[in-house]
């Protein structure tokens, strides 16, 4: 490891370029999990490889490589999502369930149950699971990127998003019970 450290830090083109290929498929799968458009997510990429270049004699070995690179990749996210500082088209109160006067969740009747296996099967799945993710408010589906997907813990997003761990977990469960909402015709085998 110190090998490749020494290399990256006097510039050694060979083992940078190697480098680079073999992190950039699992930056750019972060970074457009996390921003909503993939130009700007290879932008945040570009700049999270710029960052490790310019700090990599900063890294102490404290963790290992790839999580020191993971947090500067959704740091490089937040930061450009902060300065593209885009309005929010859906407020997460409208995807939240609605209930009655007694407290009961209001539901409409399921026409047909799909399984989680037999939705797993259908090969668009994921991709629909995917949009619908992106579908939410940015503040709850980082969130929910960061803890669901990228398995993070509610600290380290709490100290990534500079929030508290109370609020991680507010967002976090607004952001699951609105994807739920979005993911509900899905799963009745209804069409969009």
């Amino acid at each position: 490891m110190d090998d490749l450290l020494t290399a990256l830090q006097n510039g050694d083109g060979e083992r940078t370029q190697s480098f680079v290929r073999e992190h950039i498929g699992w930056m750019l799968a972060v970074s457009n999990r996390i921003m909503r458009d993939p130009h700007h997510g290879e932008d945040a990429v570009q700049n999270a490889f710029a960052k490790i270049f310019d700090k990599i004699g900063q890294f102490k070995g404290d963790a290992a490589i790839k999580t020191w690179m993971h947090r500067i990749v959704v740091n490089e996210c937040l930061m450009l999502m902060r300065k593209l500082r885009r309005t929010q088209t859906v407020m997460v109160d409208d995807l939240q369930p609605m209930y009655d006067k007694n407290g009961c969740r209001i539901e409409e009747p399921w026409v047909t149950m799909e399984t989680p296996e037999s939705l797993a099967l259908q090969s668009d799945t994921r991709a629909q699971v995917n949009k619908k993710i992106m579908q939410l408010p940015d503040n709850y589906r980082i969130v929910l990127v960061l803890r669901d997907i990228e398995e993070l813990t509610t600290l380290e997003v709490a100290e990534m998003l500079q929030v508290s761990e109370a609020n991680v977990k507010v967002r976090l469960h607004r952001a699951r019970a609105a994807l739920k909402k979005l993911l509900e015709p899905l799963m009745r085998g209804l069409p969009e």
